[in-house]
């Protein structure tokens, strides 16, 4: 591989990451108006009982998907045959019958998703996600195994995160959904999301041909994808288990509050786990033909790729961390500590999420266990932690404060281990840090200090773009290499063509 011209797989990763990239930008201009009408309109208690609901739902809609999210790409890379619809089909037959039986357990049984027993008749119809989300998951994979992310940029950066914020603003001043409000717009937001993707879906892979769902079969690819779709839900669960463990030792209010620094701190995350649906095919194809130092290599690069632009982004939003959550109310700057660690919890967990994309591969059972190993180890840290602060006599902050450091701690172990582990099966070093990463981040620190002296608007308006700013042009300077750089061509392709 050369500066000049990289290679094929490169290329796709660069491309997927340019795209995702702008799909980040997009959904934190969408997010900002959903956090912003969630806390000033619906207050913290809401958010609180919204949250807790959403911790059901998408753990159960996740599982019902049956890995397809990353199992998908070996599904069709093997498939020589069989026609590519076909196989896709299959995976959304399965989920629609194990959704469809989810939702109607959790209709007639909703106190799992309300336990605080608080919930309106309209409320319990956020079931109906759990299909929508599992069928978006898999469409938005067979759309990322064509190199088409696109699709889900559009899906999920777009359509999504503007649908629950115009929604949720609309519903509340509607007497009849006020109290539902958060619930009906989610609901509204999956929808808008899976429509979005089955319009690219049906145009790139069309009707099935010929197609048998045969029961043998089926029961063979739900028993393969049990251990893929048990480690998607543990590392999905990591993210939202302090969320339950929270609710039981905390109030409602604090549930709110943490909610929030959450879904801040989910903006940096999806930079890694957008990668995921690009890695999978290219990961998939250097498997077949055991190109180890090429996975290795790949991994390394987007690694650091992830870790770079969320360190920054994490910085952006971490030092002016009370003015960024002051936008959402002045009830929920308690929880700019939760915020700071969480976001911490993301850059620390990138490791863990690149190697997972090649261990679901060829260690499936042993990353299983590392997978419920971190989350039994974040469960037991958080209460731990949260019981500290009790016995201590602090307030609900530090409560939330400490089940945000349970899962720093928990996901920085997940990537040593994650790490070595793919290192002694592909017999090649992973790495995903860099010092550079420690000289663009002391000055950008620096920097974000002197602007928390400013005025709150300033500290926004003009501490996060410096901040970003100077990260961005010292990690450039001394961190990107030809390589890395890549990743900001957009004229990759034509340059390539002029090449041959």
């Amino acid at each position: 591989m050369t500066a000049e011209k990289p290679d094929e797989d490169l290329s796709a990763l660069a491309k997927g990451g340019r795209q995702n990239f702008f799909g980040f930008i997009l959904r934190l201009v969408a997010r900002l108006p959903f956090l912003f009408i969630a806390g000033r309109l619906y207050g913290p208690d809401a958010l609180g009982r919204f949250a807790s609901a959403l911790v059901v739902v998408e753990l159960v809609a996740l599982i019902c998907a049956m890995g397809e999210k990353r199992g998908l790409a070996q599904r069709l890379s093997d498939g020589e045959g069989v026609h590519p619809a076909n196989l896709v089909y299959d995976g959304m037959l399965l989920a629609v019958l194990f959704a469809s039986l989810a939702a109607v357990f959790f209709w007639f049984v909703p106190a799992p998703l309300f336990p605080s027993g608080e919930y309106t008749e309209l409320d319990r119809f956020i079931v109906l996600a759990i299909p929508g989300y599992a069928l978006t998951e898999i469409v938005l994979a067979a759309q990322a195994y064509k190199y088409d992310i696109a699709t889900t940029v559009r899906a999920r950066a777009v359509v999504e995160p503007w649908t629950i914020s115009i929604m949720a603003g609309a519903f509340y001043f509607v007497p009849s959904m006020s109290e539902s409000g958060l619930s009906m717009a989610y609901l509204a937001s999956i929808y808008a999301g899976l429509a979005t993707g089955l319009w690219s879906f049906f145009r790139s892979y069309g009707p099935p041909k010929e197609w048998r769902p045969h029961p043998t079969y089926m029961s063979k690819m739900t028993a393969r994808a049990l251990p893929l779709a048990t480690a998607d839900a543990i590392e999905w669960g990591t993210r939202r288990v302090d969320i339950f463990i929270l609710g039981l030792f905390a109030a409602p209010a604090a549930v709110g509050v943490y909610y929030i620094a959450q879904q801040v701190a989910s903006l940096p995350q999806k930079l890694k786990t957008s990668f995921e649906p690009i890695l999978g095919p290219v990961i998939t194809k250097n498997l077949k033909t055991k190109n180890y130092k090429a996975i290795a290599s790949q991994i390394c690069q987007v690694g650091f790729w992830i870790v770079a632009m969320q360190a920054g982004i994490a910085l952006a939003l971490g030092v002016p961390g009370e003015a960024v959550m002051g936008l959402v109310g002045p009830e929920f700057v308690g929880g700019t500590g939760a915020l700071a660690f969480l976001l911490a919890a993301e850059v620390v967990a990138a490791t863990a999420v690149v190697s997972e994309a090649v261990l679901v591969y060829v260690a499936r059972v042993r990353n299983l266990w590392i997978s419920i190993a971190t989350i039994a180890l974040q469960a037991i840290l958080t209460v731990v932690l949260i019981e500290a602060m009790v016995a201590g006599g602090y307030g609900e902050p530090f409560k939330a404060a400490a089940a945000a450091i349970a899962l720093m701690l928990a996901l920085g172990t997940a990537s040593l281990v994650k790490a070595m582990l793919l290192s002694k099966i592909l017999g090649q070093r992973i790495n995903t840090f860099r010092w550079p990463l420690v000289w663009a981040a002391a000055p950008a620190v620096l920097v974000g200090w002197l602007a928390t002296r400013l005025p709150e608007w300033a500290e926004l308006i003009i501490g996060i773009p410096a901040i970003l700013g100077v990260y961005g042009f010292i990690i450039w300077r001394r961190g990107f290499g030809p390589e890395d750089r890549v990743l900001f061509k957009r004229n990759l392709d034509k340059e390539e063509a002029a090449a041959d």
